[in-house]
């Protein structure tokens, strides 16, 4: 029987098939009938949300075989039911954005097909009780997200291969974590797991799941794929891809892990608050140094998965809602942050910070809507970053409270949410300042301000970065989260709803007393740096005052290997293989009798380790 649940995955799987038949020359066409296809996906997953939790089938199977029919088994829940209504949402603004004419070879190509196709897959994720199931639609999307980079020059296939060999590597291992559960629980059916990690398997399958979760969310150290794909891919495909719907996937996998699937020992749980505080912290300080905006977004994108990881390991009711809603917050921030990004590059034609600045003038939308984005990413009350910041920084304090190795270093998770929090504030006032304030560069494009179809999707992000601040109380949480964490109390007086009034009429108060005061009262003065005149047209690089945290002596070696790629798992591995091939190689000379040699010799190993 045909319902919303089966809607939600087989028409956009067989609609993004048909779209491939359509020559590309047609992309404004595909892109209309797309956008049609993710308008009624949001209906369906509005629906979705309204059923009754329980199981059923995506397809009923004509003969009684248990094994078959629980791999086509879906599971509505709570949980399942808010992602997929996020996943619907953020796919049709994004999906809005792309109906524009653009000559554009790093357009991918099929991009609609890719698209639906991901979404699809997305969906079966989502609903999929059988964790095989789950993971045939994961394994589709490690490719979709391979596809969607266009690869039009060496540096974007470098970034594609790149993307393509990490996820699927982690895929590979995300086998043997399910080959081990399977053989644990004697079963792959996920609301029938909960598995104690209290032998060496079970925390070894844990950990090898959760590998596939935080390389698809991207996670420290499995993150490097992310700036370097954000950085050489469309910002629609980064939009899309990195900046939501692999966030919403990879945490939605991890909330499984460590709610359902598994009940985690103290140790684990110390695991995933390292891994979520060390992610924060080295991604922002990438991003601190960043000349390229769009890699810059990249490592942001990183920085903030560390808050969700660090929520949904505190285990408590009040961390896994904030955990959850940090996550729908970046989804909703970091997709408007690379739609704008978008926008500038296609009018600029350039990606470097150096080469912008003073758009604010003549992109008066993006301007706004931006700031409202970087504010929100930033913490920065009453928007809806602040929020669910705010959320984890209480439920790591109640954190404390608790006995455990984890919870006595609440002191250490707390100072380094925070800080990593206000180096966000930094990365972004270098962001601003670089593409909208300041001196305009000479650009060869005449700079204007987006289409509708452009800037439309973006306000209505903006609108939903302002009214899940305001309403995260007393609405959002309660309403959306807490249905699927638990019930649980906020700490202090914290309103949203009042924070965001005593905000708004501060602002009100004092724009009324700026008029007042200085209406007729403007002083004009010569631009200076550090006392002294500034040459005309010679504005200071916003860049360079970042310039000096990545000289400071204690950070200018980390800064230098990391540069060097020491860091990076992905180089690293692809070093050690060729390091291992040159020896080999060397082995290998051609010689007959050599090759004998090495026979003989690996055949005797064998019989020996047989013997003993």
């Amino acid at each position: 029987m045909i319902n919303a649940v089966n809607i939600m995955i087989l028409l956009p799987v067989i609609t993004g098939l048909l779209l491939f038949l359509l020559n590309d020359k047609l992309r404004i066409l595909k892109g209309i009938f797309s956008a049609l296809i993710s308008l009624f996906l949001l209906s369906a997953g509005i629906w979705v949300y309204s059923m009754e939790n329980g199981l059923q089938h995506l397809f009923e199977m004509p003969f009684n075989n248990e094994a078959l029919n629980s791999f086509f088994l879906l599971s509505i829940n709570e949980l399942s039911k808010t992602i997929i209504l996020f996943i619907a949402g953020i796919s049709l603004i994004i999906n809005l954005y792309t109906i524009y004419k653009e000559d554009n070879k790093a357009f991918p190509r099929h991009f609609f097909s890719w698209f639906l196709l991901t979404a699809g897959c997305s969906y079966g994720v989502v609903l999929a009780d059988n964790i095989l199931t789950l993971l045939f639609f994961w394994g589709i999307l490690g490719f979709t997200l391979y596809r969607m980079i266009a690869g039009y020059n060496e540096i974007s296939s470098a970034a594609a291969k790149k993307t393509f060999i990490i996820v699927g590597a982690s895929d590979a291992i995300m086998i043997i974590g399910i080959a081990l559960i399977g053989n644990i629980a004697g079963s792959f059916s996920i609301s029938e797991m909960q598995i104690a990690t209290q032998s060496g398997a079970a925390n070894t399958a844990f950990i090898l799941l959760a590998i596939g979760s935080f390389t698809k969310a991207g996670a420290f150290p499995f993150h490097s794929w992310i700036p370097d794909y954000t950085k050489s891919a469309h910002g629609i495909s980064s939009a899309f891809m990195p900046a939501s719907l692999d966030k919403l996937i990879g945490i939605y996998f991890l909330v499984l892990l460590c709610t359902k699937i598994f009940i985690l020992n103290e140790w684990l749980t110390l695991l995933i608050i390292i891994i979520g505080v060390l992610t924060i912290i080295t991604a922002v300080m990438m991003a601190l140094v960043q000349h390229d905006y769009k890699k810059l977004l990249g490592y942001c994108a990183v920085s903030q998965v560390g808050y969700m990881v660090v929520g949904i390991g505190l285990g408590s009711p009040l961390g896994i809602a904030a955990g959850l809603f940090h996550m729908i917050n970046h989804a909703v921030y970091k997709s408007g942050l690379f739609l704008s990004a978008t926008t500038i590059h296609r009018v600029t034609g350039t990606t470097s910070l150096d080469e912008t600045g003073g758009l604010s003038k003549y992109m008066p939308v993006t301007f706004v809507t931006t700031m409202i984005f970087a504010l929100s990413i930033s913490g920065i009350p009453p928007l809806n970053g602040f929020a669910s910041k705010w959320m984890i920084y209480q439920g790591i304090v109640d954190f404390g409270k608790e006995p455990g190795v984890a919870n006595n270093l609440w002191i250490v998770w707390l100072a380094l949410a925070v800080f990593g929090s206000a180096l966000t504030l930094a990365s972004f006032i270098k962001f601003i300042g670089g593409i909208f304030l300041g001196e305009k560069k000479d650009i060869e494009n005449p700079i204007h301000e987006a289409g509708i179809l452009q800037w439309l999707p973006k306000t209505l992000l903006a609108i939903i970065c302002i009214g899940f601040g305001a309403l995260a109380t007393n609405y959002v949480v309660s309403k959306l989260f807490m249905p699927v964490s638990g019930e649980f109390g906020f700490a202090g007086i914290w309103d949203s709803n009042l924070l965001f009034w005593l905000v708004l009429v501060s602002i009100i108060l004092g724009f009324l007393i700026y008029l007042i005061g200085n209406l007729k009262n403007f002083r004009r003065t010569e631009n200076f740096i550090g006392g002294e005149k500034a040459d005309a047209g010679k504005g200071f690089p916003v860049t360079s005052f970042y310039n000096t945290i990545k000289e400071f002596r204690l950070l200018k070696p980390i800064y230098h290997r990391a540069e060097q790629k020491y860091f990076d798992l992905y180089d690293l591995t692809k070093d050690f293989v060729l390091w291992n091939n040159k020896i080999l190689s060397t082995l290998h000379k051609g010689i007959l009798t050599t090759y004998i040699f090495w026979i003989f010799g690996g055949l005797t190993i064998i019989l020996l380790i047989l013997i003993l």
